[in-house]
């Protein structure tokens, strides 16, 4: 099971990924992590999820801040 504030993160790159119109094998790719990486996050059953140097990357890659994926107030 993912925590709270992982699926929130999760949740949010994947919005800004799709508002984008980026497929998952091309987030992927600009990652550089495999598509089987990108697809274990996004899915409820896998507990993978990004850490702090990927979400660096992600930000570059989304052209966005890393502020971008965190929430604004803690999640309880």
């Amino acid at each position: 099971m993912k925590s709270d504030i992982d699926q929130y993160v999760i949740n949010r790159v994947k919005e800004l990924r799709l508002a984008k119109k980026m497929s998952q094998a091309h987030l992927a790719n600009e990652l550089d992590v495999s598509i089987g990486f990108i697809g274990m996050i996004e899915s409820p059953k896998y507990r993978n999820h990004f850490n702090l140097q990927h979400l660096n990357k992600l930000a570059v890659i989304l052209e966005c801040s890393p502020k971008e994926f965190l929430p604004d107030h803690p999640l309880i």
